[in-house]
């Protein structure tokens, strides 16, 4: 069964794409699921951030409290606010290799909430040229004149032989049939052929391209962004942003340099400008060490036309 003809339909925006893959029987699920996501969203906007705030704004005028709050880790929502773009490197998606991989630290992992991170997560790393992700993509590109040889079709259409098809509560997707694998395999084939034509789009996308920063000040991606990186890796792009969620406490502490408040929130933006791609394994990986694989030649996106 051919899908060459999806290739040149119109892609349609991110949070939209999936909607052909809708089944009213998910209806009730994805409903609790927004629901849910509005109640933690509602507390965070009326609770959770004003209380941040409030003693973010201490630790910032050197107040009492604010020693404590940096060692319980410093609220990411409140530097994310003040730092903005500054928290963005550019970095060669290909360089972009090792990821954070908290089986090697017993699955311990630090709060999501917290820009300051302890522990020996640093030292734990995935690689992702051997990753799911990008295998994923391979395969689509490599098979996308029939991407029912692709494993990830195999996969589903033996779950929906057996009477279990794949399915996303959270998405409201159900691949209940080959025709629905189909087109859910196109839209990422979609999403990467308008990245080979247009370039990296910022505007994609849920999130950014999520990583952190290791105590040798590395930047290692976390799970974020982690198919459209995939896709920059594939085609070869020159240059995409990351943005940085959260620092190891030592590299912090060094780049700081005992400063505090504003001023500690400048060195750290200065420090992030220097920051690249950790590329060697860690010591407490949990998974032996793969080696490099052969990158494709690259695909730059086409030029426009003047005039």
């Amino acid at each position: 069964m051919s899908s060459r003809f999806f290739h040149n339909s119109p892609l349609p925006q991110d949070e939209n794409a999936f909607a052909c893959l809708g089944s009213d029987r998910l209806r009730w699920s994805m409903r609790r699921v927004h629901l849910q996501e509005w109640f933690k969203s509602s507390f965070q906007q009326r609770v959770g951030i004003p209380f941040e705030e409030f003693w973010f704004q201490r630790w910032l005028k050197g107040k009492p409290g604010g020693a404590h709050l940096e060692r319980a880790g410093l609220p990411r929502r409140s530097i994310e606010k003040r730092l903005g773009d500054r928290l963005v490197v550019y970095i060669n998606p290909r360089d972009m290799i090792r990821d954070v991989n908290f089986k090697g630290v017993g699955g311990k992992r630090p709060s999501s909430s917290a820009f300051l991170w302890d522990g020996e997560w640093d030292q734990s790393r995935g690689d992702l040229r051997h990753g799911s992700r990008y295998q994923f993509i391979t395969d689509l590109d490599e098979h996308r004149d029939d991407l029912t040889l692709t494993q990830r079709f195999q996969e589903h259409a033996a779950r929906l032989k057996a009477g279990s098809p794949w399915v996303s509560a959270h998405e409201g997707i159900v691949l209940d049939s080959e025709a629905k694998i189909l087109a859910y395999l196109n839209i990422y084939l979609g999403f990467l052929d308008d990245m080979a034509c247009h370039g990296f789009d910022t505007t994609r996308g849920k999130d950014t391209l999520g990583v952190v920063v290791t105590r040798e000040g590395h930047l290692l991606k976390v799970n974020r962004g982690l198919h459209r990186l995939a896709m920059a890796q594939r085609l070869g792009l020159t240059t995409v942003p990351v943005t940085v969620r959260a620092v190891h406490r030592q590299w912090w502490e060094k780049v700081t340099a005992g400063t505090s408040g504003q001023a500690a929130l400048n060195r750290l933006a200065n420090a992030l400008k220097d920051c690249t791609p950790e590329m060697q394994p860690g010591r407490l990986d949990p998974g032996i060490d793969r080696g490099p694989i052969e990158w494709p030649a690259p695909r730059r996106p086409a030029p426009t036309n003047a005039g």
